[in-house]
């Protein structure tokens, strides 16, 4: 792997495991007594076009198995309901119960400050364009968005990376 895919890398690798941390010191904060693993299986749960298990674990791109384990959980705690679809006994359906509420709230509320933080810095102007970028080529321009995003870490993470080598 050659310097730029390295550095890319480890970039992508930081930002991501930072966001995760955030988001678990976040939870661990509120006094939940759910994973973050738990609530973005309640979030798929809430926005999923189909609720049924399947649909759920490709959404999720998790093993119906690993699934059928959290949800098992997630029922025994209180915060999903399992029911056979009324037309194909075959199929489990999920249901949120009202327990999910204020966490799914409160997990919303956290990824808009997130994202108002990370484009407080960006004018009218660039919020268009990323706009633009994001709405026609996603997953094209990816990377090219999180450079932008995160310029600090990446600058930190590029000077650090060239201290080491």
């Amino acid at each position: 792997m050659n310097k730029t895919k390295r550095t890319l890398n480890e970039l992508l690798v930081h930002i991501f495991n930072y966001i995760l941390a955030i988001e678990e010191k976040n939870l661990k904060d509120s006094g939940l007594p759910l994973s973050m693993n738990d609530v973005h299986i309640l979030e798929c749960i809430q926005k999923a076009k189909d609720n049924n298990m399947s649909y759920i674990a490709k959404a999720l791109m998790i093993t119906q198995g690993t699934l059928t384990t959290n949800i098992s959980k997630l029922v025994q705690k209180g915060y999903v309901v399992k029911y056979k679809d009324e037309y194909d006994k075959r199929v489990t359906r999920l249901k949120l119960t009202e327990l999910c509420d204020p966490i799914l709230k409160m997990h919303d509320e956290f990824h808009e400050k997130l994202i108002e933080k990370t484009m407080g810095d960006l004018g009218l102007e660039d919020n268009i364009l990323l706009n633009e970028i994001l709405e026609n080529r996603p997953l094209k321009l990816y990377y090219i968005i999180l450079l932008l995003i995160w310029k600090e870490q990446i600058q930190k993470l590029l000077e650090k990376h060239s201290k080491c080598v």
